[in-house]
């Protein structure tokens, strides 16, 4: 009878680890683009760095990142108690892809001008060259992007969750400390070496949690975990093909639609991960090696008794996850203006900038509690081995994603684009809930909507607090410092009466928490 409560206190440390590198490497995040923001504005040039950049992002995402937690952690948590089998197959796995990386790595640097061609089309032509000449220098960062993802699937199934949690965090920091250093004297290129250095730094970042296994490079084939790996990955990567030709239509729609929307939707679009980041992906990660056990145990035995510890588990994140990201959408959608021109409004980014910057939070916002379950359900699925049902929905909603662009980026232009982005995230989410909701028989007597009616009036009432402040101080604090002070008094006083709201609908899961927390303290057992 002990199993659950271990288990929310094993999430719970590990969920808190991933949060305090998510922390550090969403902050240093927003710094980053900070100080991209200020150093090039919303313009052109950044424009070229943002279609640039995407090609790393997409090549990772679809030969390692969709494997991380689809195959690689699931397979590698089976042999997390044989070191040198586990040693054994990852040798294999580095070895692999590092091939295959090459491999990728030549040939887009051959097709660069297509690339940009289509991730570019409205660029201007000096826009274009710029963009061209950015891929060829920043494709080498997929290889340190791609080894860095194996070694952190490493030590995930090992349950060792520290080193990787800060690995983005350092990435970021690379990126930060170049530009500025360089970015005097060779421009937009700094942020690229940048890149380049950041994801060099997270590959060194892991080595050290890795001991005492011995890894190497190999290309053996003759593991049975390998044919596994591949079996699991490969709906995963098929799906990730039609996800990444979305994230093209996207890009190429935005460069249609004004010089700088594009930037101003990559600025946006971090204010979005934030959350995300912090929240959802933190949950996701920590429960996943639980959720693969406790699935492997129930394998073959669909009975309540089997399924409860796996249900249990999944419920418990995603109640946790609701409770965090409902205030949070609230909370940012009411205070995104004052926000972004706290956050960019300097240097070359200017009032118009952030006014585009922030209309296109507003139009990715109605997204960010459907992600947040939808992070979870997609890794409750993996740890079943089923890598098909959430590709076959990923499809679909790639599906209504194109529907929504066509349809809105005529009538509103880049907020469209914004909005459909929202509708294909969330439709994403709710398929999801609804077909593992029907497998596991039902997720009822787990106090799931319960936790969502209850954090869903506190969260409403926290804003009309919010709001009410912000009405009442817009234009009494005037600069930066006044924003700061705004901000600090509208977010410290909607968390307080959001914890004080919880407290009165006697939220359960707050108590447990809390009661981590509470263990966790010095000099308590």
């Amino acid at each position: 009878m002990r199993e659950p409560a271990f288990t929310a206190t094993r999430i719970a440390k590990a969920a808190g680890i991933l949060m305090l590198g998510n922390v550090a490497s969403r902050f240093l995040g927003v710094f980053r683009e900070q100080v991209i923001a200020a150093l090039f504005g919303a313009s052109g040039l950044t424009d070229a760095f943002v279609a640039a950049s995407a090609v790393p992002a997409t090549v990772y995402d679809l030969m390692i990142g969709g494997a991380i937690s689809a195959a690689l952690i699931p397979v590698f948590s089976d042999y997390a108690d044989e070191p040198e089998e586990l040693a054994r197959l990852a040798s294999a796995v580095i070895g692999l892809a590092t091939l295959a990386l090459v491999g990728v790595v030549g040939a887009l640097a051959f097709l660069a001008p297509a690339l940009v061609a289509i991730l570019g089309a409205g660029f201007a032509p000096q826009v274009r060259e710029q963009a061209i000449a950015l891929v060829r220098l920043i494709l080498p960062a997929v290889l340190f992007m791609g080894l860095s993802g194996v070694l952190t699937a490493i030590l995930y199934s090992r349950q060792k969750f520290a080193l990787p949690a800060f690995a983005v965090a350092i990435y970021n920091a690379g990126i930060i400390a170049t530009a500025l250093l360089l970015a005097d004297r060779v421009g937009i290129e700094s942020l690229v070496i940048g890149t380049l250095i950041g994801a060099l730094l997270q590959v060194l970042l892991q080595l050290p949690g890795l001991r005492p296994l011995r890894l190497g490079f190999s290309l053996d084939l003759s593991h049975p975990a390998i044919r596994r790996i591949a079996g699991l990955y490969l709906p995963v990567a098929l799906g990730l093909v039609v996800t990444m030709a979305g994230v093209f239509v996207d890009r190429n729609l935005a460069s249609r639609t004004g010089e700088g929307n594009m930037a101003a939707m990559r600025f946006a679009t971090l204010l979005i991960q934030f959350p995300i980041g912090l929240v959802a992906t933190a949950l996701s990660l920590a429960v996943l090696p639980s959720l693969s056990r406790h699935a492997s145990r129930a394998h073959g035995d669909s009975s309540p008794q089997a399924l409860h510890p796996y249900k249990r588990t999944l419920t418990l994140g995603l109640k946790m996850a609701l409770l965090a990201m409902l205030p949070a959408t609230i909370g940012l959608v009411i205070l995104r203006e004052p926000i972004v021109q706290l956050l960019y409004q300097r240097g070359q980014f200017d009032a118009y900038d952030a006014s585009r910057t922030s209309l296109a939070f507003l139009f990715y916002s109605p997204q960010l509690p459907f992600v947040a379950l939808d992070q979870i359900l997609i890794f409750a699925f993996y740890a079943r081995k089923n890598t098909v049902v959430p590709v076959l929905v990923g499809v679909l909603s790639i599906g209504a994603y194109l529907a929504a662009a066509l349809s809105l980026v005529g009538p509103l232009g880049m907020p469209g684009l914004c909005l459909a982005n929202a509708i294909q995230n969330s439709l994403h989410g709710l398929v999801l809930l609804g077909i593992i909701w029907r497998l596991l028989g039902g997720l009822g007597g787990y106090g799931l909507g319960a936790v969502a009616a209850k954090a869903t009036i506190a969260s409403a009432v926290m804003g009309g607090v919010i709001y009410t402040l912000l009405s009442l101080l817009s234009g009494a604090l005037p600069g930066a410092s006044g924003l700061a002070v705004l901000l600090l008094a509208a977010g410290g006083l909607g968390a307080a009466v959001y914890g004080l709201l919880l407290l009165v609908l006697r939220v359960q899961e707050l108590d447990e928490i809390l009661g981590l927390f509470r263990r966790r303290l010095p000099g308590r057992a």
